[in-house]
């Protein structure tokens, strides 16, 4: 073990639920705790309204993300940029009669942030071109993207199969400092990496490259073609941040409805002209560390985890062996796009 995180969540009745993490050893979470240090020591913005994702029990509803992805491509509308989105959400038109996400129209949502903003190193005139606020609208029509996304799957989960929601927790922060990616952290991608143990905490996917492979792969089907999707992101991951996730689900790894899937991912990839076996590709989830289940909650059982956390989704203070810092804000503040957008500056 390298070091050990304490993370402080806050509850609504202001308790507190301490997360220990034990830090792996190995060449990327090195390079990835000491980011982490240096982002708490500079305390550095966390992204509370993009931090729980696929949780039922979230105030953030359906309803209130597509009233978020309206407002903000009204922002965008309204802005200098010669750039119109005519299109509209809502949980109707996105979520179909069997519970799914209609991913046509979430892929042509990303689609307009990818228009938009550009990718890591080829940043679009658009996002060159916008003001503060008109960014930080763009950027939410990714992120937002992504937690629909998340939310929809949990809530057609929670009614087909609520063992297998799938909720998780991560901590971006804003302005986060990247490090590029050697050869030797490559050994910790993986097809094999995609299942992902209960409290598992890994380096988030670099969200400036567009989708992976295995979550287009996912939306679209083992009949898809990359040449026909409507997304454009399909990039090698060169960089890291101390950006992490910590996954709430359960390891679905030893299921045969797993094992089929991972396989057909396998040859659509093939039939895509990747190379499975190319852990250059950055496919999967590079572990850094794994949450003490039984020190942080007791037990080591998913439905009592899970009910403890739906009682704290804030991150009050995050604390490794060296610094230490205090989120002592909520998404829900009335002005908490202005301190973003302040902390984006």
């Amino acid at each position: 073990m390298l070091d050990s995180i304490e993370i402080d969540l806050r509850g609504t009745d202001n308790t507190v639920l301490t997360v220990y993490i034990d830090v792996a050893d190995n060449s990327l979470s090195r390079k990835w705790l000491a980011a982490l240090n240096d982002i708490i020591q500079h305390d550095l913005h966390l992204e509370k309204n993009y931090c729980w994702l696929g949780w039922t029990e979230s105030t953030r509803t359906a309803e209130y993300l597509c009233t978020q992805i309206n407002r903000s491509i009204m922002a965008i509308n309204a802005s200098t940029l010669d750039y119109r989105i005519q299109d509209f959400f809502s949980p109707g038109t996105v979520i179909q009669a069997d519970l799914d996400i209609d991913h046509e129209q979430m892929n042509q949502l990303h689609r307009y942030f990818e228009d938009l903003q550009g990718t890591a190193g080829a940043m679009s005139a658009h996002y060159t071109a916008a003001d503060d606020h008109t960014r930080w609208h763009i950027r939410q029509l990714n992120l937002l993207c992504h937690e629909l996304e998340s939310l929809v799957l949990s809530l057609r989960k929670s009614v087909q199969a609520p063992e297998w929601r799938r909720p998780s927790q991560l901590m971006c922060w804003l302005k986060a400092p990247r490090f590029e990616l050697e050869a030797e952290d490559y050994d910790l991608f993986g097809i094999d990496t995609i299942n992902r143990s209960m409290g598992g905490v890994y380096v988030g996917v670099n969200k400036a490259v567009g989708k992976h492979h295995w979550e287009v792969f996912c939306d679209e089907g083992r009949d898809s073609r990359i040449s026909e999707l409507v997304t454009t992101g399909l990039r090698t991951q060169t960089q890291a941040a101390a950006d992490f996730d910590i996954e709430w689900a359960r390891d679905p790894g030893a299921y045969p409805w797993q094992i089929t899937q991972l396989a057909e991912f396998r040859e659509w990839l093939a039939r895509n002209g990747f190379d499975p076996d190319d852990r250059s590709l950055t496919i999967g989830h590079p572990q850094v560390g794994q949450v003490d289940l039984e020190r942080s909650f007791g037990t080591t059982d998913y439905e009592a985890i899970w009910a403890q956390l739906a009682q704290h989704l804030d991150v009050y203070s995050v604390r490794t062996s060296t610094a230490g810092a205090i989120y002592n804000y909520r998404w829900s503040d009335p002005d908490y796009d202005l301190q973003q957008i302040r902390a984006l500056k």
